[in-house]
């Protein structure tokens, strides 16, 4: 009897999906019917159907609405239902399966055959995502037949650009980022955008998806765009103020880590008093003024501007960097400047859409008109509505922060650490992440502590056990994991996302634990770290962390808890 194929979609309605999964494989069981389900959610799979059960089935049965990946199924049969048809009466569903099939879409039968495929991937960091994302989908082309080439927008800038002339022999454009990608040189190509996780988890599903659903994209560099006004796509949508707060976080990074570099070496150089007037003309001043009031300066500002360029694209930068620059002149601080940026980039896009001119005249708008007004609407809200608010709340946050102790900076450092082990690079590893490094502009750097040592804890714990337990992971995971040592070192915490995916019950829970104690240890015990990254790298630059004899036993103390508890709660690799 041939496998049946089921495919349950349920987007925002989770527990529902599940609910009618399990209805479905008790349904099929007591029909002696071998079923393969997965299931999805907002376009990715955390299950994915094996290869070999596409290839031997010959009906599969999609479920709910939304992203189902369609395009893997070229030549099957078919069958829908309703995820309230299935938890009503999934017997009935059952009975229509041999006579509601329905032959293969022409999009899916298209994506069949051999295509030219570009992609970009981008991640705010700009360090792993971006590349697990880009192997991802070239090992998903690979495999479908397809022809494929992938830019990395990395920490580094693009790697691998894509020609002009790739992108115009191109079928499709993939856009898997987290962040705001220029989309101009793309004009006139059906382009298909989603998230990084999305190519990481299930490849071969996001390019059957792509071919299927990807759209025109307009001429002026706004959103794909079928038959009608320009739209965003649904993953853009759904990843909405997130992504352009991340896309600011991204541009903002390397102000962050040169600034505080650079304050680091002043200090070495100088001494504890570099930066002092007195000291006007030496190269430790000299660096002390590049970093602390060029660099970190700046901040601010290019946190607002990209926040407003990813919202609105390039008309967006200026409004955005000069209401960043208010914000941090109103002592408004990284809060200001992401309430700079929303404002400026939704003013932008709002006057953009609206003011219509004469075709002769419609070159005023990107110099002249959009910056003015824009720059004029949000400046006028920071100076009289957002920025003295703002600044008293930031003022107050400062306050408690560098007063924190005891119980408060206990449970500090255990949100904060156990946040970066959660989802390794996921949204809230990046919220506890970001939030630190921007504290660094107002001179608090204590909880980048323990995000750093709560991000490095969970590969190196993994790293940890697969030494000391052997036996509870397979051949390759051992080999893994002397590189997710050297990632963990480097504060790379998505080193250990296989270990996470292949046992996300065991693993996760326990990470979380150890990365816990390592930010509650580190924050208890006064460590504090001007440098946002580099991991055990950065230890031996003085006055880059106080406390480093603190910093190293947060970090021991929580790899061993992580190392311990994998160890104990995983069962014996098969």
């Amino acid at each position: 009897m041939a496998q049946l194929l089921a495919v349950v979609g349920g987007g925002d309605l989770s527990t529902h999906a599940v609910l009618a999964a399990e209805a479905l494989r008790k349904a099929a069981g007591r029909r002696n019917t071998p079923i393969a389900l997965e299931i999805r959610g907002k376009g990715a799979s955390s299950n994915p159907l094996p290869d070999a059960a596409i290839a031997g089935a010959k009906t599969v049965l999609l479920v709910g609405e939304g992203d189902l990946g369609e395009g893997r199924f070229g030549e099957l049969h078919r069958a829908r239902a309703a995820i309230g048809d299935v938890l009503t009466d999934v017997n009935a569903v059952f009975d229509r399966l041999s006579v509601g099939a329905e032959p293969p879409s022409p999009a899916a039968t298209a994506a069949a055959t051999p295509k030219k495929i570009v992609a970009i991937t981008s991640c705010p960091t700009g360090i792993a995502h971006t590349f697990m994302a880009a192997e991802g989908i070239q090992a998903a082309a690979q495999a479908l037949g397809h022809d494929v080439r992938v830019e990395t927008q990395g920490s580094v800038g693009a790697r691998d650009a894509l020609t002009a002339a790739e992108i115009a022999a191109a079928d499709i454009v993939l856009i898997a980022a987290d962040t705001g990608v220029d989309r101009a040189r793309f004009a006139g190509k059906r382009v298909y955008a989603t998230t990084t996780k999305a190519a990481i988890r299930d490849g071969k599903g996001l390019i059957a998806t792509a071919l299927a659903e990807a759209k025109m994209q307009a001429a002026d560099g706004g959103q794909a765009q079928a038959d009608g006004p320009a739209r965003p796509a649904a993953a853009e949508t759904k990843a909405g103020a997130y992504k352009h707060l991340m896309t600011g976080v991204s541009f903002m990074l390397p102000f962050v880590v040169a600034g505080g570099l650079l304050i680091a070496l002043a200090f070495a150089v100088g001494g504890i008093d570099a930066m002092k007037p007195e000291n006007a003309g030496t190269l430790g001043y000299a660096l002390g003024e590049i970093g602390a009031k060029a660099a970190f300066a700046l901040i601010v500002p290019a946190l607002a501007g990209y926040i407003a360029y990813s919202i609105s694209d390039r008309p967006g930068i200026a409004p955005g960097m000069i209401g960043g620059m208010l914000a941090a002149n109103l002592q408004a601080g990284f809060l200001g400047g992401i309430a700079a940026g929303f404002i400026a980039g939704y003013t932008t896009r709002f006057l953009n859409k609206h003011i219509r001119l004469h075709k002769n005249l419609e070159g005023l708008k990107p110099v002249l008109i959009l910056p003015l007004l824009a720059t004029m609407i949000t400046g006028l809200l920071m100076v009289y509505v957002v920025g003295m608010p703002v600044a008293a709340v930031l003022a107050a946050l400062t306050e408690w922060l560098k007063g924190m102790q005891g119980a408060s900076a206990l449970l500090l450092g255990l949100v904060l650490g156990g946040m970066m082990a959660v989802d390794m690079g996921g949204p809230i590893n990046k919220a506890a992440y970001a939030s630190s490094a921007a504290l660094l502009s107002s001179g608090v750097d204590a909880p980048m502590a323990a995000v750093m040592l709560g991000g490095m804890t969970p590969p190196l714990g993994i790293a940890l056990a697969t030494r000391l337990f052997p036996s509870r992971f397979t051949a390759p995971e051992r080999e893994a994991g002397g590189a997710a040592a050297v990632l963990g070192a480097a504060f790379i915490t998505e080193g250990a996302i296989p270990f996470a995916a292949a046992d996300p019950l065991r693993v996760i829970p326990s990470m979380v634990a150890g990365s816990a104690i390592a930010g509650a240890i580190a924050l208890t015990s006064g460590v504090t770290l001007k440098v946002p990254h580099g991991g055990l790298f950065v230890l031996p630059i003085p006055n880059a962390v106080t406390n480093v004899t603190g910093a190293l036993i947060a970090l021991a103390a929580g790899t061993l808890v992580t190392g311990l508890l994998v160890g104990l709660l995983k069962k014996r690799a098969a």
